[in-house]
């Protein structure tokens, strides 16, 4: 049995892309930017010496820079992931690197491979786009899964806050200081628009769109009322927190009870591509016999369209929506 190493190498290759972005991106930034570290970016940028005004502006620019650039060719299909994920690359640096995994990828498969000139190019062009891709929608999730869990939490020390005679003002202040990224460097940054003459409101619905996040348009909402016609703002807070909470709950345990329809089709989905790389690494002149016919190509087309087609079907079926 002879096995073929050529579907190894183009999953290895793949996978060395993913890292280089990831390897790049630490590089450029350093670790201010994982949201792993228990102190926010915006503190740790302050604490290396750079003036407020600065920081301010450098995480304003960042914040904002993608939903900017949907106009640059093959970028708007990932701006709004970036977005939210905060990529704090500028949109061309982001299409350099494409471009730059592209020749890497290139020169891989060059070197690994024995395909054809045009076959190694498209795989490469795939491979760098679909790895600056998949590594932003990971980063917009895991920040997105973080604010999610942390809102409750800050809106709960603002509720504090206020209770022992602190201003509104102050209780962002302590929660950019208290609450690390994702959330504590946005909430540093509508502490410091504060400082420099701009409404929390306002500062606050800026992030609820950026973020595209309902709860934190309730919060922006409900501020906004509280300023316009008044009332205890720490009690408006604590019954936020705690509608907040409950749908936080209620959208864990959804996505528990759907947790096995989801794998289901994910793996109904995946079977057939598995498969034919197995078939692939196990037996390469598998297909020998009816590769070289004339209805071979226009057969797989008609596959691997139903594939995709399934692919859309089993997400939107699995898709639930609370």
């Amino acid at each position: 049995m002879i096995i073929s190493p050529t579907p190894i190498i183009y999953g290895l290759i793949f996978l060395a892309v993913l890292l280089l972005v990831e390897g790049i991106y630490l590089v450029v930034f350093g670790k201010s930017i994982s949201l792993n570290s228990k102190v926010n970016r915006r503190l740790d940028l302050l604490e290396k010496g750079g003036q407020r005004e600065q920081v301010l502006e450098q995480l304003r620019k960042e914040a904002s820079q993608h939903l900017r650039a949907k106009g640059i060719p093959l970028y708007s299909m990932l701006a709004t992931k970036a977005q939210k994920a905060n990529i704090a690359f500028s949109p061309r640096a982001l299409v350099g690197i494409m471009a730059l995994l592209t020749v890497v990828a290139f020169l891989g498969l060059r070197i690994g491979t024995a395909a054809s000139t045009p076959v190694q190019v498209a795989v490469a062009i795939v491979m760098g786009v679909g790895a600056v891709y998949f590594w932003i929608h990971r980063k917009a999730k895991k920040r997105m899964d973080m604010v999610e869990e942390q809102l409750p939490d800050a809106v709960e020390l603002m509720v504090r806050s206020l209770r022992v005679g602190h201003p509104f003002s102050s209780a962002i202040q302590i929660v950019a200081k208290e609450v690390p990224d994702p959330l504590g460097t946005e909430f540093g940054m509508i502490a410091d628009e504060s400082a420099y003459g701009r409404e929390v409101s306002e500062s606050l619905k800026d992030l609820a769109e950026r973020m595209d996040m309902q709860d934190l348009r309730f919060l922006a909402v409900a501020v906004t009322i509280q300023q316009q016609s008044g009332g205890n703002l720490a009690e408006i807070l604590d019954g936020l927190a705690k509608v907040i909470r409950a749908r936080f709950r209620l959208f864990r345990r959804v996505r528990a009870i759907t947790a096995e329809a989801k794998w289901s089709g994910m793996f109904l989905s995946a079977f057939p591509l598995v498969v034919l790389a197995i078939i692939q690494i196990l037996k390469p002149d598998y297909f020998d016999t009816v590769k070289n016919t004339a209805a071979f190509v226009p057969a797989a087309l008609i596959v691997f369209t139903f594939l995709t087609i399934n692919v859309i079907f089993m997400k939107m079926m699995v898709n639930i929506k609370v």
